[in-house]
């Protein structure tokens, strides 16, 4: 890979999507787990504990390297280490989250609010010391409505940005070897959309008939597609499924929320010393309000200083 000036975090997104395509790999691409990744990396956090998130990237480390929620994105991590090897200037911490939406935009997907500025720990005694105990804090799909606001609910986040979420799964697929699941949400799952939305909503989901857990499928263009428990929560709940029909309606308007709301979650756990975009999503989490409607210090329009540091990657 090749080395890039340091600071220099366009060249860096341009090295991610040098990485992307892997034909050996699930679908050819490597876009869907870079996104699980950062997902993964973040959505540990507690904001009554003050611990987990994206900045540290403790899943290098034992007990997050080894957690069966994380089964399988040793390969996005070993995918990624040539960048970082090149740039030895970046941390983990930042290039896994810089990966996750660098994919997403090449995928198709909305330009997604980033800063620089996670550090990593340097030992696994490091990471248990700073970062406790952030097992068992990833969602189950095989629970429903209840576990999903309870999971995203310990991180800040409204119904709204629940489902917004949730969108992500118009990428990638379970694989039995690793979450037990197995199968692709939508026929395309390299290609951003609001298509896992649609076919939530339009299509007939029943249980499949299988030795593995429970979950539901349907067929679509021959393509056997699948649905976990988690996924047929948000049309069953009364709060939830009115954001699955306008997502479902409106293309545009899921971007612009799953950008807000993504942007928040590679955001949590990251202390920075000024007054910019993170401190606008510790905000936002502690009010329990979308990142839109969260005013920002100072008052102004909330995303001003993010807009003026986005410039300058």
């Amino acid at each position: 890979m090749a080395t890039v000036k340091e600071g220099d975090f366009d060249g860096i997104r341009a090295e991610v999507r040098k990485v992307l395509k892997q034909p050996g790999y699930d679908d050819g691409s490597a876009g869907p787990v870079f996104v699980r990744l950062a997902w993964h990396a973040s959505g540990n956090y507690s904001l009554v504990e003050h611990t987990g998130g994206s900045n540290g990237a403790g899943m290098r480390f034992p007990p997050e390297s080894v957690d069966p929620a994380n089964a399988g994105l040793h390969h996005a991590i070993s995918f990624l280490l040539p960048i970082q090897a090149a740039n030895p200037w970046i941390s983990h911490a930042d290039l896994w989250t810089l990966a996750g939406i660098t994919a997403i935009e090449a995928m198709g997907g909305p330009k997604i609010p980033w800063e620089p500025g996670r550090s990593d720990y340097t030992s696994a005694a490091e990471a248990e010391e700073h970062r406790g105990n952030v097992g068992d804090r990833l969602p189950d799909g095989a629970l429903g409505a209840d576990h999903i606001r309870d999971v995203f609910g310990r991180m800040g986040f409204s119904d709204q940005e629940i489902v917004a979420l949730s969108g992500a799964h118009a990428l990638g697929r379970c694989h039995a070897d690793r979450s037990g699941f197995d199968g692709p949400w939508v026929v395309n799952p390299t290609r951003f959309s609001n298509q896992y939305f649609k076919l939530l909503l339009t299509r007939k989901w029943e249980p499949r008939k299988w030795d593995g857990p429970f979950q539901y499928e349907t067929t679509v263009a021959g393509t056997k597609l699948m649905m976990l428990p988690t996924d047929m929560a948000l049309i069953e709940d009364a709060k939830f499924r009115p954001w699955v029909e306008k997502y479902a309606a409106d293309q545009e308007l899921f971007f612009k929320d799953f950008a807000l709301a993504f942007g928040k979650l590679i955001e949590l756990g990251v202390d920075r010393d000024d007054t910019g975009f993170a401190k606008l999503v510790r905000k936002s989490a502690a009010e329990g309000k979308p990142l839109d409607k969260t005013r920002a210090p100072g008052g102004g329009c909330p995303f001003a200083g993010g807009q003026k540091r986005d410039a300058k990657l």
